[in-house]
């Protein structure tokens, strides 16, 4: 049994493949196939969905790097909910999610025994990671999203969209985040992609075992 990584670009792709001894021209190697799907949930989805047609898979995995709340750059946090944070409607009372205009989803449970068994192996933090289609830029913002989702440890662009994929499959679905910077005001120079990249690649060298021996269960 395979199992599908889907990142958003070539850089988190890499970082990855890195981890499995692995060059980009190698990523279809041993158990894994890893792909650079496109910046977004929707090219997330319609990469892992493409992705998902082509070849068997028994485990889906959206990785990359992202904003954390409340986590220092360099931090490692896998999600026990995937959320879409801004799919719904805006209207005079505040945002209404999608399910409160009665149809669609937005939230996915990766399965909570791996969860625990990634965040023991990697010594990451468990919490919601959101989607959004905009980033963060304000501190306004991110007290919002905070106010809506208490429980959430990062934003990123793709998770919702990969798992979305993966439900319509009928596979489990994982979200790994490695944290770049802060959710909140841009402020570039703060700004540490390589620190999280390495950070990812990292946590996957210690995620073959733990992968592996989901793919028995």
């Amino acid at each position: 049994m395979r199992v599908l990584i889907v990142t958003a670009v070539p850089a988190e792709r890499d970082a990855v493949t890195r981890a499995f001894g692995l060059t980009a021209e190698g990523a279809g190697t041993g158990c894994y196939d890893v792909i650079a799907a496109g910046v977004g949930p929707a090219a997330a989805a319609a990469g892992t969905a493409t992705a998902l047609a082509l070849g068997s898979y028994g485990l889906v995995v959206s990785a990359g790097i992202g904003g954390g709340f409340h986590a220092a750059p360099g931090s490692l946090l896998v999600a026990d909910a995937i959320v879409a944070a801004d799919l719904g409607a805006e209207t005079p009372d505040g945002f209404v999610p999608v399910t409160g205009l009665g149809f669609g989803t937005v939230e996915h449970r990766p399965p909570a025994a791996l969860v625990r068994a990634v965040a023991d192996a990697t010594g990451a933090t468990t919490g919601t990671v959101l989607t959004a289609s905009t980033v963060t830029g304000t501190a306004e913002r991110a007290a919002g999203l905070l106010a809506a989702h208490p429980a959430a440890v990062a934003e990123a662009m793709e998770g919702f969209g990969v798992a979305e994929a993966a439900a319509q499959a009928g596979l489990p679905v994982l979200e790994i985040r490695a944290v770049s910077n802060a959710v909140g005001p841009r402020d570039r120079d703060a700004w540490r992609i390589g620190d999280a990249l390495t950070a990812l690649t990292t946590a996957f060298g210690k995620l073959a075992p733990v992968l592996e021996g989901w793919n028995r269960i």
